[in-house]
């Protein structure tokens, strides 16, 4: 855009800068919108990590419930009770399934919340430069 002094503005009709002002917002807001849209899509993006993170730890779980658990029981069976096998294995598993659920939990976090916050900061400032150069 080209640098006007307040002599320059001065000479043009209103409509001329009517339309001007017309332009310029319309190519602001255009730019915004894009600015938007890709602050949301890396948010998604990790947001997915996160949820990726958190479902294979609940697939792990249950995957470890149902192949290895019968297993692992039979092994400790030869030395201890058969139910307290059973717990032994229900607690390492429990406890493997909570650590990737915690990972998960924490990518999504750092994510942040799925609120364009460039956008909404650049916006601000837009309409502080606005309302000081009216």
């Amino acid at each position: 855009m080209e640098s006007q002094t307040a002599e320059d503005l001065h000479e043009r009709s209103f409509g001329e800068l009517f339309t001007r002002l017309s332009e310029q917002a319309s190519t602001l807001v255009r730019q915004e919108v894009e600015l938007a849209k890709v602050e949301m899509q890396q948010k998604g993006r990790r947001a997915g990590r996160g949820a990726g993170l958190m479902g294979g730890g609940g697939v792990l779980g249950l995957g470890a419930f149902g192949a290895l658990t019968a297993m692992f029981i039979l092994v400790l069976a030869i030395w201890l009770d058969a139910w307290l096998a059973c717990l032994i294995v229900t607690v390492v598993y429990a406890a493997g399934a909570a650590v990737l659920a915690l990972y998960g939990k924490r990518s999504l976090k750092d994510a942040g919340p799925p609120v364009p916050e460039q956008t909404i900061e650049s916006l601000k400032e837009d309409v502080q430069w606005a309302r000081n150069h009216i």
